[in-house]
């Protein structure tokens, strides 16, 4: 490993996984659909919310580069720039770079939480501590066959619910329904990248849910978590309004992922499955958001 970092602003960018970040703005987008539907959408904490999202995102992305770097994890890994495995950054840089941007996160989380209530921050503390101990700390959970667990709650449900609780001060059943669809498509862009990353996790002894469920389940659980992301848009249809049929084209860039993915893609061949994920549930998320929209 380099003594001194090396790397350009470019690859720090890079570094921060910006494919990735569709699955930050999605929650937001789908949860201020929900807003405008049952309520009035309030933009300062809409764009508040997507702040703390986008800002969380980030942070774990270069907290994940530093714990898995600093562990040797990614020491041989396939698909995004990684700062601290590759030597181009100090261990040190990347865990600043993550600590700000989570500390980020918290400021526009507090203010979140003065302008609608003091209980988000106990949220806020625990999205800060799963987002830090998902590959860091003595016993991460991402290395016990968590992190889908993880990305459900904080990147769906609660990333959803929060939205929809700051803009309506209610949580419906159109925001339950939209956060799981969300949250869905957020946890299959995780097992593709696990399922990728199956022979170097094993070798590395990260424990991840592909690792436990193995190579051909792990396919068959991405094509059900698609599946369900177009039922609920379904349900959504039949119990709220026909336009949240608009959902359902943004599964579109999914079909050939999990033609990728059910053929038995491995290795580089499912980095381009990430990115067709990610831009299905911010496409699947913004089809949503109109459909409720035009449905008020």
């Amino acid at each position: 490993m380099n003594d001194r970092s090396s790397a350009t602003l470019s690859q720090w960018v890079e570094g921060a996984r910006p494919r990735t970040l569709p699955a930050a703005v999605a929650p937001v987008l789908a949860g201020t659909g929900v807003a405008a539907y049952v309520a009035d959408v309030v933009w300062g904490k809409a764009l508040l919310a997507l702040g703390v999202s986008l800002a969380l995102q980030i942070g774990v992305n270069y907290a994940n580069d530093y714990s898995d770097g600093i562990r040797g994890t990614d020491d041989d890994r396939v698909g995004p720039l990684r700062l601290v495995g590759s030597g181009l950054a100090r261990p040190s840089a990347v865990k600043a770079a993550a600590l700000g941007f989570l500390g980020l996160g918290a400021l526009l989380g507090l203010a979140l939480a003065a302008t609608t209530t003091w209980w988000l921050l106990l949220v806020g503390v625990a999205a800060l501590g799963a987002a830090w101990t998902y590959t860091g700390g003595p016993n991460p959970y991402g290395y016990r066959a968590l992190g889908e667990v993880s990305v459900f709650l904080f990147f769906g449900l609660v990333a959803v619910l929060g939205t929809v609780y700051v803009q309506v001060e209610g949580l419906p059943w159109e925001a339950w329904a939209a956060a799981v669809g969300v949250g869905a498509l957020a946890c299959a862009i995780l097992v593709a990248n696990n399922l990728r990353d199956i022979p170097t996790d094993v070798e590395a002894g990260k424990r991840t849910l592909a690792v436990v469920l193995g190579d051909a389940r792990s396919r068959q659980f991405y094509a059900a978590l698609v599946g369900l992301s177009a039922a609920l848009a379904v349900a959504l249809a039949v119990g709220a309004t026909p336009w949240a049929l608009l959902a359902l084209p943004g599964l579109l860039p999914a079909v050939p992922a999990l033609r990728a993915v059910l053929s038995g893609a491995g290795g580089p061949a499912l980095v381009p499955v990430l990115k067709a994920t990610g831009v299905a549930e911010l496409l699947w998320s913004a089809g949503l958001a109109l459909g409720l929209v035009l449905g008020r």
